[in-house]
């Protein structure tokens, strides 16, 4: 039976990747998000609940919105980490609670959130987006124990990657060069490389897989090369 699952945000680059391959495998995808065309209205500043019409079921949900704000520590407002918060896990929290009911009527089901190569690797420039993502861990952890046996969740955190997002960071040819050199395996990231870790999560080939973080980040939060 095809799988029906819900991506709230992403319309480009990964969720744009992961909505092309769920469909090419034949799943029925629903979107949520504040962009025209979505099937559901989502705005993960919106403080209030979202009033959603699901199906009975869900199979799974993935959360997409994140953002990028590199910038020094002393130059971040505290609203600048609120902001952060609220997109990348509080607005998390309420897409899931909206979706939970349907999701405990499916047999089995899936939530796939997104952190950052910035929590397991210290980068400079980073503390407001890498203290949100760092919360999205927290969350996913706690969620895989309280939602186990019949919900699995589970984080893709990616390095650089190029999307709309990262447009800023990969602006001409010396700054993608730049970037790809900082990462063991010598590239950026494709949104195909993480789309595709989503599909396998929401998929049962990874029914035993629970409270995990999967990096698909070049090798730079594991491994050093040798000068």
């Amino acid at each position: 039976m095809a799988k029906r699952v819900l991506l709230v945000g992403g319309a480009t680059g990964i969720g744009g990747a992961t909505k092309e391959l769920l469909f090419k495998q034949g799943a029925e995808v629903i979107t949520a998000s504040r962009g025209p065309g979505a099937d559901l209205p989502f705005d993960a500043r919106d403080e209030s609940a979202p009033s959603w019409s699901l199906p009975a079921a869900l199979d799974g949900l993935v959360y997409f919105p994140g953002t990028i704000r590199l910038r020094a520590f002393t130059r971040l407002t505290v609203g600048d980490f609120w902001e952060d918060l609220q997109v990348n896990c509080l607005g998390a929290v309420r897409a899931i609670q909206a979706a939970l009911p349907a999701l405990k009527e499916a047999e089995s089901a899936s939530i796939v959130l997104f952190s950052t190569v910035a929590v397991a690797q210290g980068l400079a420039m980073h503390a407001s987006v890498a203290t949100a993502k760092g919360a999205v861990e927290g969350l996913a952890l706690s969620l895989a124990a309280e939602l186990a046996p019949r919900i699995r969740v589970n984080v893709v955190a990616p390095s650089l990657t190029d999307t709309p997002l990262a447009s800023a960071l990969l602006s001409d040819e010396k700054r993608r060069e730049a970037s790809a050199n900082r990462h063991p395996l010598k590239r950026i990231g494709d949104p195909a490389d993480s789309a595709a870790i989503v599909a396998f999560l929401l998929s049962d080939q990874s029914k035993f897989m629970t409270g995990q973080v999967l990096r698909p980040d070049g090798g730079l939060s594991s491994i050093r090369l040798l000068a």
